[in-house]
């Protein structure tokens, strides 16, 4: 018999938690995309850009700089998202520090957003100037 104890009834395996964190995790994702107008913007430009990069065959690198462009925002955006409902939970009034957390929580968006504008521009701008004007 091995020195091993058995799982306690009723504890999930580690392989089925996981499974959950990451329901929780898509559940985080599409309630975020229910509620907030910025993320569904977001939503649409991901949309399009990816479309763009299968329209100009992006090389794998191009994808890879597009993939954390898009990855930076959206990151961005949900931690926005949570700061802010963390931030209306705690301080339900007007309060200095309150207004001060979600202004700097928005300006991370703002930086992502773009960083991101900033690689599309090098992935895309070429591909597209050569498109209109060759």
């Amino acid at each position: 018999m091995s020195g091993a104890s058995p799982r306690p009834p009723g504890r999930p395996g580690l392989l089925r938690r996981r499974a959950a964190s990451f329901g929780h995790a898509f559940r985080g994702v599409g309630a975020a995309l229910r509620s907030e107008v910025h993320l569904q913007f977001h939503a649409v430009a991901t949309a399009v850009v990816l479309g763009m990069g299968l329209y100009f065959r992006l090389t794998i690198t191009e994808w890879a700089l597009v993939a954390l462009a898009v990855a930076g925002v959206w990151a961005a955006e949900l931690f926005n998202t949570a700061i802010e409902a963390l931030t209306n939970l705690v301080s339900p009034d007007y309060h200095p520090l309150a207004g001060r957390t979600k202004d700097v929580a928005a300006g991370a968006v703002l930086l992502a957003a773009l960083g991101a504008l900033a690689v599309g521009g090098l992935v895309f701008g070429p591909k597209i100037w050569a498109l209109w004007w060759h």
